[in-house]
């Protein structure tokens, strides 16, 4: 039988002059790479190599499997009812996790949800939920069962799951190497298969907030991961949604969890509201639960207690007050008219500029720092009522916020028009929330 040898310099060069990588070089790269034996200047290095060459879908998919085999793979098959998760691949306002996760729930699936920190300009998961004052992510295998037992769902850090991805993660959000189709499917994927969720929905974004910014790359990284968790004995669906503009009125930790909180509470802005409803269809469908209303759960608080059960769990206090930043600035409406775009990139950027996201693997965030967006596409504006509210418990981040912001919206003539919910912008090209659904 051959013997393969290999080192990290030999690898990356493959992949520098656009070669393939080979199953056993993915297999030790990933191995060595988790347990210390390549170091992260040359995963740095490989990782920007298949940022500008790519791979093929035979090397996504053994680069999966060797994430997926770093660590352990949960099993909930005895749980006693259908587990089914979701997963976003990142946006500019995406709390949907926060109120899909129990409107599921409530409607009698089990969602095991391990959840990731944020990622260049978008936040994470994680990161919102712990602005809740003590709410923990790292919470055990024996709690997570438990959670879904009793609960029907667990929000939690990834842990020994796809261990390999959570180093590589955090390498790429701090090296300019976050947009890549490869990296983005079988991070994703990696984590997901691991978790052991007898199903998947993920929610592929499009557009400027998005990490890719066209339809047809978006569509081609669904497809992919669509492919990968088939090939893994998962039923998986995609949904293409809208990224142009932000989702909801507020981009930041805390203040995304308190729109999630208005969204249970039967309120919230639509978009929200839609794309949670439309998603929890997918992921009961493909649980194979017929007969309830997800919206339903938000009218009837079930939603809500299945919310503040999960919180309460995982040592949070639900009636504790959410941190805002300590300082404010506001952007004013330079005249009068209609709402027009809003730049979903620049706003995550200015977000991450107030201190909402991380510059370095492991920084800590401010849970206050965000945004508040007080007029969305289409609404009337009046001149100089504020447009938007900045926080920030560092008011010298304030001037580069600012300067983010700088030609990223618009103030129009148009005359305010009644927006179905669906639509995301101003004519002339409003563009549907959700675009289209990719299965096989």
């Amino acid at each position: 039988m051959t013997q393969f040898t290999f080192d990290a310099p030999t690898v990356i060069r493959v992949k520098r002059d656009g070669g393939r990588l080979s199953d056993e070089a993915v297999d030790w790269v990933i191995d060595s790479y988790t347990h210390g034996r390549v170091a992260d200047e040359q995963m740095s290095a490989l990782l920007m190599a298949i940022f500008l060459r790519g791979m093929d879908r035979g090397e996504i998919s053994r680069w999966t499997s060797a994430m997926i085999a770093s660590g352990e793979r949960l099993d909930f098959s005895d749980l006693g009812r259908p587990t089914v998760d979701k997963h976003s691949t990142g946006g500019v306002g995406d709390k949907i996790t926060i109120p899909l996760v129990p409107v599921v729930a409530a409607c009698g699936a089990a969602v095991p949800q391990a959840a990731g920190r944020g990622l260049g300009h978008t936040g994470g998961t994680l990161d919102k939920l712990e602005s809740i004052p003590g709410f923990t992510a790292e919470i055990s295998k024996a709690q997570v069962r438990q959670q879904l037992s009793e609960i029907g769902a667990a929000i939690f850090a990834a842990g020994e799951l796809a261990p390999a991805d959570r180093k590589i993660y955090a390498l790429r959000d701090v090296t300019g190497t976050v947009e890549s189709l490869p990296l983005i499917a079988s991070s994703v994927m990696s984590k997901k298969l691991a978790e052991g969720a007898d199903a998947l929905v993920l929610d592929v974004k499009v557009g400027r907030g998005a990490f890719l910014k066209t339809e047809a790359e978006s569509r081609e990284l669904a497809a992919t991961m669509v492919e990968l968790g088939l090939a893994h004995g998962v039923p998986t669906v995609a949904v293409l949604t809208d990224m142009d503009i932000p989702l909801g009125r507020t981009v930041g930790n805390a203040l995304e969890v308190a729109e999630s909180l208005e969204v249970l509470a039967g309120g919230g802005p639509d978009d929200v509201v839609e794309l949670t409803v439309r998603l929890a269809r997918e992921m009961l469908a493909l649980a194979g639960i017929d007969g309830r209303d997800p919206a339903q759960t938000l009218h009837d608080g079930t939603a809500m207690d299945h919310f503040r059960a999960l919180v309460t769990a995982q040592g949070g206090d639900v009636h504790a007050q959410l941190p805002i930043g300590a300082h404010s600035e506001t952007v004013p409406a330079p005249r009068g008219g209609t709402m027009g775009d809003i730049d979903a990139l620049a706003m995550g950027l200015a977000v991450w500029r107030l201190g909402a996201g991380r510059a370095a693997p492991g920084q800590p965030v401010q849970f206050g720092a965000g945004i508040r967006i007080h007029r969305r596409p289409g609404e009337p504006v009046s001149a100089g009522e504020p447009l938007f509210t900045l926080y920030t418990d560092t008011p010298e981040r304030i001037p580069a916020a600012m300067g983010e912001l700088d030609g990223a919206f618009s103030v129009v003539d148009v005359p305010p028009k009644s927006l179905p919910g669906s639509l995301r912008s101003c004519p002339p090209n409003p563009r549907p929330l959700i675009i289209d659904r990719i299965s096989r």
